[in-house]
């Protein structure tokens, strides 16, 4: 049998274009464009919700071949105003996408995203299949309620009983039979230093299953304040409101409108913050859809199999 070497990502690449884009509410969108201005448009969907874009980012792409566009979702990153949750739903950030495309000048576009950011780029393809060239999806995540109780109440908890502990810390047992709820009420109080003692601990659970490869020793940036207030506030946001979707099963439920869509699925088997019965349920109802299993891995896009598949949609589907 021979062993093929797994791809790599792309040499690192600087913007050649950011700013600030209005939208119809009080937030502003930052968003930047990379890669070549004349190649294959992609839209980059960060996960969280609450996450952020960054550099690393802009490598699962060939820049010879795509221009490459991500922006920061409402509320978080180097969008204005931080952590705000006003006019903050799936639907608004679908809206933004569309806003963005139609401000670039853009026809159709790849549409990339890992984690939430499948959510959202499944949810935007449903809303506007004319405007995706191919979707390309990282840790499928249909935001359904056994999927929630999976990390948030009872499941991962087994696999991770060490930081189960300390995701448990800040919430008295009282409170711990609903603990999205119990979260909800501290990351929304007016009590400052329990709001950001609490959204450490929802953004480190997260950062602490995250990969099977363990610890990287870098700095954790989910164990930032800074950063945690608008990933825990907008995560559990949304996850409390059920992604504001009319159904819980709404992406299933609408599926047929976007199987003639070329689209490449990366899953780890051993995800345990967006287990693989998600991606196996989406494969079943959408066939057409390529679905790669990454036997040695988890959910972070950082790890070499999850690397290797997405390098090789990409690439893929500058070919389309």
């Amino acid at each position: 049998m021979t062993n093929t070497a797994r791809r790599d990502l792309y040499p690192e690449i600087e913007a050649y274009a950011s700013g600030w884009m209005a939208t119809d509410s009080v937030h502003e969108i930052y968003y930047e464009e990379s890669g070549n201005p004349h190649g294959v448009p992609v839209i980059v969907l960060h996960g969280g919700p609450g996450g952020a874009v960054n550099p690393g980012m802009r490598r699962y792409f060939d820049p010879a071949k795509y221009r490459i566009v991500m922006f920061d979702q409402r509320g978080c990153g180097l969008s204005r105003p931080n952590a705000s949750l006003e006019n903050n739903t799936t639907w608004d950030l679908v809206a933004d996408i569309e806003r963005l495309r139609e401000m670039l000048g853009i026809d159709k576009w790849v549409v990339f995203g890992g984690s939430w950011g499948s959510t959202l780029s499944l949810t935007y393809a449903i809303k506007h299949p004319e405007r995706c060239l191919a979707l390309l999806l990282r840790g499928i995540f249909l935001l359904t309620k056994k999927e929630l109780h999976w990390f948030y109440q009872d499941g991962a908890s087994m696999i991770f009983p060490d930081a189960w502990e300390r995701f448990l810390a800040p919430i008295p047992e009282a409170e711990r039979g609903d603990l999205m709820a119990a979260y909800y009420k501290r990351l929304t109080g007016d009590d400052v230093e329990e709001r950001n003692r609490c959204a450490v601990a929802w953004a480190t659970w997260e950062g602490e299953t995250v990969s099977i490869q363990g610890p990287s020793g870098k700095p954790d940036k989910f164990a930032d304040p800074d950063f945690a207030v608008a990933f825990a506030r907008i995560e559990n946001w949304y996850f409390t409101n059920g992604g504001f979707f009319d159904s819980e099963h709404w992406i299933l439920e609408n599926i047929e409108t976007i199987r003639h869509i070329p689209c490449w699925i990366a899953q780890g088997r051993f995800d345990v913050v967006t287990p693989i019965s998600g991606a196996w349920s989406l494969h079943r109802a959408w066939p057409e859809a390529k679905l790669d299993i990454i036997g040695d891995a988890g959910h972070a896009s950082s790890e070499p199999g999850i690397i290797d598949s997405l390098i090789r949609a990409t690439d893929w589907a500058a070919t389309l």
